[in-house]
């Protein structure tokens, strides 16, 4: 798992950059990178959300486009749709930005249900449908998509199923005060987004994701992350639990952490630093429940404290 390894510290050297103190958030965003998921950052405006999509895509030199959600963006803003060439008197496809190795869809809440949609098979199965033929994404295929979570007023709530598609939802948050002087600092003449150059290469990206599903996962580990899925269906508060694609979205994520570790096998712990990334937008409170200040950031700490830990040999 050595290269695993060594291509993470590569891009996370490289991204830290342009963004400062987020070593742990950077982490997860590789996880989510190697796992082939993809990635839900909502924080507030200003907290380098683009910043951190763009320079991923710079440090493996990969194509990298951005939509801006608003409420007018049809399915095919983002498909691309068949437009007629009056030259050679047939319809030709035009890709739309989704065709692209990182696309970033900034405040996807801001778009409508149609749109949103237009995204699931994308993000699902890597590939599109339009006009009846189906065009394949070339890997590495990666969405991250932000939403503010302070204003609600004109947006459109991601349903659950939408939600589910998402590995992971990480917050970047506001960086200290050191970070924030530095940040200044750096900032004073030019971006240092602008002579960021690639230190991987797309090879590097897909080897690495092959090498995340060969870790050793012991069935003890498992276990382990059945027992907390299933104890989400039955937690008091909850409404909805976690699903089968939370099940995996575990196993996955607890692979990748692993090998960027510099590990080829999981442990317990793997899975208690992935699963609040991995869980926190699948579990639905119940109404009655979140009248009592109660989220799902509270149960699923529960739920890690409360599922016994399985004793793996050394």
């Amino acid at each position: 798992m050595a290269p695993v390894n060594e291509v993470a510290k590569r891009i996370i050297s490289n991204i830290e950059q342009v963004i400062l103190g987020k070593r742990a958030e950077l982490i997860q965003v590789m996880v989510a990178w190697f796992s082939e998921g993809h990635i839900l950052l909502e924080d507030v405006p200003g907290v380098a959300k683009t910043m951190l999509a763009r320079s991923l895509a710079q440090s493996l030199g990969g194509d990298f486009k951005r939509v801006q959600c608003t409420p007018d963006l049809l399915p095919g803003d983002i498909t691309g749709s068949s437009i007629f060439n009056p030259k050679d008197a047939e319809f030709e496809f035009r890709p739309g930005p989704i065709f692209t190795q990182i696309l970033l869809a900034d405040e996807i809440n801001r778009t409508t249900p149609r749109t949103q949609a237009a995204l699931l098979e994308a993000m699902a199965e890597r590939r599109v449908s339009v006009d009846g033929v189906t065009y394949e994404l070339e890997p590495p295929f990666l969405v991250i998509a932000t939403q503010n979570p302070v204003d609600h007023e004109g947006t459109f709530p991601l349903p659950e199923a939408q939600l589910d598609r998402f590995l992971v939802r990480l917050s970047l948050g506001y960086p200290g005060k050191e970070e924030e002087i530095r940040m200044l600092e750096l900032l004073r003449e030019s971006h240092p987004i602008d002579t960021l150059e690639a230190v991987v290469s797309l090879e590097d990206v897909l080897d690495c994701q092959r090498q995340v599903r060969a870790v050793h996962v012991d069935p003890k580990v498992a276990d382990y992350i059945v027992n907390i899925i299933r104890e989400s269906r039955e937690h008091d508060d909850v409404a909805l639990g976690g699903s089968p694609r939370a099940s995996i979205a575990l196993y996955r994520t607890g692979q990748a952490l692993a090998a960027i570790r510099g590990r080829d096998f999981v442990t317990p712990d793997d899975i208690k630093r992935v699963a609040p990334s991995v869980l926190i937008h699948r579990l639905i409170v119940k109404p009655e429940s979140r009248l009592r200040k109660i989220t799902s950031e509270l149960i699923v700490e529960e739920l890690l404290e409360e599922v016994s830990v399985p004793a793996m040999r050394t």
